[in-house]
């Protein structure tokens, strides 16, 4: 019962171990949000530059038509004979000289915002840059705990042939059988007076009694968990103490 014990707390540290492999990569997706917020401000301030830049790029292609329909209307002029045509024509050109006159100042003002545009995206690029480098580092820490986490599970289990080698064959299935079917708590309780240490249910006299007296293991008729006495598993330390004396 004993070495039974010394397995369970290790089967106990493997499985906080195996807790850890689960929650420990859970802290990352903080991350991820974090990382996905900055990728997404970085496309809209790049989305802004695109967008003045293709506003001006129609603003321009606006005025070269503009220029194009001037110079057909100025060769029309030159073949109208009644006035009213050829007022119409002047009024057409007017009308292109306007569009040509407000498009142009609106490419100066593009210009000019994008500049500004262009300069935001510089800086920001750079507070952008900064933030996921820390975000790495923070991951890679993760990463350093996780690998760790991995390292001291592996070692644990390394450790669990040399214990089970001590624990007679029928016990050990019995512990393997219950401890898959507990889904809280130790497979292997105390026993407290009348009651199981697991389920805290009062037990059979009998039972208590064959427990007490340390000739056979019982299981709890309520939990099914392994019971022990502690003083018996106290004094077979205390035997084997001095027995190495």
């Amino acid at each position: 019962m004993k070495t039974l014990l010394q397995l369970q707390e290790l089967d106990r540290h493997v499985d906080q171990c195996q807790a850890r492999e689960v929650e420990i990569p859970k802290q990352k997706n903080k991350f991820d949000h974090q990382r996905n917020q900055l990728a997404k401000e970085l496309q809209e301030r790049e989305k802004q530059v695109q967008d003045l830049l293709l506003e001006q790029k129609d603003c321009e292609g606006a005025v070269e038509v503009c220029d194009a329909q001037i110079i057909k209307y100025n060769e029309q002029l030159n073949s109208v004979k009644k006035n009213e045509e050829y007022q119409a024509l002047l009024h057409e050109i007017d009308q292109q000289k306007k569009i040509i006159s407000t498009k142009e100042e609106r490419v100066i003002t593009i210009l000019v915002e994008l500049d500004d545009a262009n300069a935001k995206l510089e800086e920001d690029k750079k507070r952008i840059k900064t933030e996921q480098d820390e975000l790495d580092k923070e991951c890679s820490v993760i990463d350093d705990e996780l690998e760790e986490a991995v390292k001291d599970r592996k070692v644990l289990e390394g450790q669990r042939g040399a214990l089970e080698d001590k624990v007679t064959p029928t016990l050990l299935k019995r512990y393997q059988r219950v401890k898959k079917s507990v889904k809280t708590g130790a497979a292997v309780v105390p026993l407290h007076d009348e009651v199981c240490g697991g389920c805290h249910m009062h037990l059979l006299a009998q039972v208590v009694n064959e427990i007490l007296a340390g000739n056979k293991v019982h299981s709890c008729q309520h939990c099914g968990r392994l019971l022990y006495h502690p003083p018996n598993v106290d004094e077979s330390s205390e035997q084997e103490q001095a027995a190495e004396a």
